[in-house]
């Protein structure tokens, strides 16, 4: 997957770019690797996010604060992303 920007919004609404390192599945969910990083990722922080469709079809963004499904997530990503090493 190529490294796509995304754009969301915070709660006071101001624009944060995020650009996608990584996407998967897991229990018939899509989720997003992403870092603020455009360039240096090896050294970036990440975040992972949960996509959800909106009963209007919208498109949201949520992150993932349950442990046991971080781990899980980060397992994947780290197989996906071979010369990666994520850390919680």
């Amino acid at each position: 997957m190529d490294n796509g920007k995304i754009t969301l919004f915070d709660e006071d609404g101001a624009e944060l770019d995020f650009y996608i390192l990584e996407q998967t599945e897991l229990s018939g969910e899509t989720y997003l690797l992403v870092t603020d990083e455009a360039e240096d990722v090896e050294e970036a922080e990440c975040i992972i996010l949960r996509e959800k469709v909106t009963e209007n079809e919208d498109v949201i963004y949520e992150t993932v604060e349950d442990d046991d499904t971080l781990k899980a997530l980060l397992g994947l990503f780290e197989e996906l992303l071979e010369d990666v090493d994520i850390k919680l």
